[in-house]
């Protein structure tokens, strides 16, 4: 375990990036800034987006989006503050704050899906829902794959695990454009709350991941 000299944001364990390589470290800390700071941008832009398709479209789908957009908000913010930091146990307060953001993420899933199943809600077709939800996701998968690979450079787990709730976010935006698409040209209104369960029990799976594996934390979910 390094100590807490060790520098910002260096994992609990010795990373590939080692003190001599300061020069190569200050890049990848740059680039690890600019992907949290793109991912912040794009959301609080789809927090508006989908707010106005969803009333437009009175479509549960497309608010839970913007509920999603709020999450990875959050979890942007927490990776930011901890790139800042030094120490282990920032790192540890860090991982903790994304399991709670991965396990708000599951919770609001779980309600969705079910009030709209019960509900039986049929939304309106939403063309800016379905056009938006299309670029979000490939723009998720994008930079979740820049901080996987930045992430495992610098040796930081909260930014790979950070990584993940943009992974998930670019899922939900793919569920969310099936489901409007299905909706649009078949009619199946019931499909996008069916996909919305496969992510509870994915963001689930990582809630139970990252409170077993940061210390002091098992058992607080």
């Amino acid at each position: 375990m390094t100590s807490q000299a060790a520098g910002p944001g260096r994992d609990c364990q010795t990373g590939p990036v080692t003190p001599a390589d300061s020069g190569a470290r200050s890049v990848l800390l740059r680039r690890g800034f600019a992907l949290e700071y793109a991912t912040l941008a794009w959301n609080v832009a789809g927090v508006a987006v989908l707010t106005v398709a969803a009333l437009s479209a009175r479509s549960v789908a497309l608010a839970g989006f913007g509920l999603d957009s709020l999450i990875e908000i959050g979890a942007s913010t927490v990776v930011i503050w901890e790139l800042s930091g030094t120490g282990a146990e920032r790192q540890r307060r860090g991982l903790r704050l994304i399991g709670f953001a991965f396990a708000a993420l599951a919770a609001y899933l779980l309600v969705q899906s079910t009030v709209v199943l019960a509900a039986g809600f049929h939304p309106r077709h939403s063309v800016p829902g379905m056009a938006w939800t299309a670029v979000t996701a490939a723009a998720m998968f994008a930079l979740a794959w820049g901080k996987a690979r930045t992430g495992r450079a610098l040796g930081n787990p909260v930014l790979r695990t950070e990584g993940r709730v943009t992974m998930i976010d670019g899922i939900l935006a793919t569920a969310v454009l099936a489901g409007l698409a299905l909706n649009a040209g078949l009619g199946w209104w019931w499909a996008d709350p069916v996909a919305g369960y496969v992510l509870v029990f994915y963001a689930a799976r990582e809630v139970r991941e990252i409170f077993s594996s940061v210390p002091g934390t098992t058992g607080q979910i």
